[in-house]
């Protein structure tokens, strides 16, 4: 029996995706919900798990290739007659000790449900052997692929297990470059993932070199390679860039935006960051200066709600949020991408830290869920870390301000009545002028600056 897999809707109405790369060819055999493509929505890259065990027939479309939801994807041979079993309706699976290994994978219904794999079972799932004969198909291979990247074969009649702990295509790809093996890279993201700092540190320690060209690719995105006598190079609109172009223009010509700056004096704040990553109990969170940013931010929205807030045109109405989602731009090699950190106004120092390190990985490797980039209601971006003053940032669409932090200057400033060298930053606050008046945007921006200048104000908010 031949079965279609149209693509499905990949979060948030998006219409296309692009094809990034196939994981599987035309005549391999594939299992439920092992990892079948890599496919790149305006928001994110996304992996494809099959939703049906078989041979595949057919490849629908090539590398690079935009399709368009509800489009046929990938065909298979399931087996049996033309007439398709109805899906079943009780939990995926889990492994358990009394499980049937008789049962042939054919029989397995798809269980996709938009593009998310089955839940696993405890435990690692995992894989028949390629190698040395096919192993009967049992409980835990129907969740085997659920976490792609775990096994690639157990051992089963002498052959050797060959484990690689999950990580993300873009991280196996660094490894690659720094000429590490990733088989040997301890992991500290969640549920063992393998993180781009964790190939890093390991490349750092073992002191491994990254291969020709690395260093350049890791530098700056891609692009296509030029030929000689070549005076253009032209590159197709996709994926994050086309998004992230359509809403800036339509935040930069629907919302009047204002821009104010502030330079503050911050050795207060740069003496705390030291301190906390002296002590050892919090050294593994790495709080730095925009995590107390961000804290800054959190508690001066208390106390100016319009720039919490959204213009709604069709209602006619200001909607004010009682909560912060505040938004971190992320740059990745695909573009730049604003997921939040949802109700953050509830969040620790240290528990901020974390939220904005795993934000960071996961937009890095290409992972934020559509769904984690929609629903922000406040913005930071840290311009610093480029080495840069301060810029003009263009708002989020549907958000009321958004801060660009600066970076720390050691210069002389003025303190206490004489000159010293101070740690310096420049704060630029962009805001919608139809919501937030100069006064209040400045009052907000002068707020954040308190807090940086003199942490130990924060103690006295409420």
């Amino acid at each position: 029996m031949i079965q279609d897999f149209l693509l499905p809707d990949l979060g948030e109405g998006l219409p296309e995706a692009e094809l990034v790369q196939w994981l599987v060819a035309e005549g391999d055999e594939v299992t439920l919900n092992q990892t079948i493509a890599e496919v790149e929505t305006a928001k994110a890259v996304v992996e494809l798990p099959s939703p049906y065990a078989g041979t595949v027939t057919t490849l629908h479309a090539a590398a690079g290739d935009v399709i368009e939801v509800g489009s046929v994807l990938i065909s298979y041979d399931i087996g049996g007659d033309d007439t398709p079993a109805a899906p079943k309706k009780e939990a995926p699976v889990e492994a358990s000790a009394d499980a049937s290994e008789d049962e042939p994978e054919e029989k397995a219904q798809p269980n996709l449900v938009g593009y998310g794999a089955a839940p696993r079972a405890g435990g690692r799932p995992k894989r028949r052997a390629r190698a040395g004969g096919a192993a009967p198909a049992s409980a835990d291979t129907a969740v085997l692929e659920a976490a792609p990247h775990d096994i690639v074969t157990e051992l089963d009649h002498g052959d050797t297990v060959v484990e690689r702990p999950r990580s993300t295509p873009p991280v196996r790809k660094l490894a690659k470059d720094l000429g590490v093996d990733i088989a040997l890279v301890p992991p500290t993201g969640d549920a063992g993932l393998i993180t781009r700092g964790d190939v890093e540190e390991y490349a750092r320690r073992v002191g491994s070199a990254p291969t020709a060209g690395a260093a350049a690719e890791d530098a700056a995105p891609s692009h296509p390679p030029v030929t000689a006598g070549e005076r253009t190079t032209r590159t197709k609109i996709r994926g994050v860039r086309k998004h992230t172009a359509e809403a800036m223009v339509r935040s930069a010509f629907t919302a009047p935006h204002v821009t104010t700056f502030l330079t503050v004096d911050v050795t207060a704040t740069m003496e705390l960051v030291a301190s906390l990553r002296a002590d050892r109990a919090l050294s593994e969170h790495r709080i730095g200066v925009l995590a107390i940013a961000a804290k800054a931010v959190c508690a001066a929205l208390a106390h100016h709600p319009e720039l919490n807030s959204k213009w709604d045109e069709d209602a006619g109405e200001i909607v004010a949020h009682h909560y912060v989602n505040l938004g971190i731009a992320a740059a990745t090699d695909r573009g730049l991408v604003v997921p939040n950190i949802r109700d953050a106004q509830d969040l620790t120092l240290v528990e901020m830290s974390d939220a904005i390190r795993r934000l960071a990985e996961t937009a890095r490797a290409g992972k934020t869920a559509p769904a984690d980039m929609m629903g922000g209601t406040f913005s930071i971006t840290n311009v610093g870390v480029f080495g840069v003053d301060a810029g003009t940032p263009i708002l989020n669409p549907g958000e009321a301000g958004i801060l660009a932090v600066g970076a720390v200057r050691r210069q002389p400033w003025e303190h206490h009545g004489e000159i010293a060298l101070r740690d310096v930053m420049t704060l630029a606050l962009s805001f919608d002028h139809r919501l937030v008046d100069g006064q209040q945007g400045s009052l907000f921006l002068k707020a954040i600056g308190d807090i940086l200048h003199e942490p130990g104000r924060a103690m006295l908010l409420r």
